[in-house]
């Protein structure tokens, strides 16, 4: 009986220390889904804008200026990535560049402005997700 109860006791102990293993090990940072979030909520809300014809050229200045400082943030927030990954974000954080520096006042500029910012992300999303 002695023994029985000692198998119990550390199979009980054995699956505790399991569970709170595991629960360590997937518990991540909530950054990398975070700045992701961020720039999807400008993005959309850039995409929108064109759909609508309602382009206004301070919100949109202050979508990209937002779009920019998230895109920054992706090394950060994707520590211990390889290479490529780190240079896909290059490449978006160059297409952003190019469309703050263009300053689209205009539904149809920002249209063509986003063009290179979605097809790096898309290529981004591709390969890495």
């Amino acid at each position: 009986m002695r023994s029985a109860l000692l198998i119990v006791l550390g199979l009980v102990i054995g699956i505790l220390g399991s569970v709170f293993t595991f629960s360590a090990l997937h518990q991540r940072t909530p950054l990398p889904k975070a700045v992701m979030t961020v720039m999807a909520y400008h993005s959309s809300d850039l995409h929108q804008a064109v759909k609508a014809q309602q382009c206004d050229a301070a919100a949109i200045a202050a979508h990209l200026a937002r779009l920019q400082s998230a895109a920054l943030d992706i090394p950060g927030a994707f520590k211990g990535v390889e290479k490529p990954f780190l240079d896909a974000s290059d490449k978006l954080q160059g297409a952003i560049g190019s469309a703050v520096t263009a300053t689209p006042a205009t539904c149809a500029a920002l249209a063509t402005a986003l063009q290179p910012v979605d097809d790096a992300c898309d290529s981004c999303h591709k390969r890495f997700r």
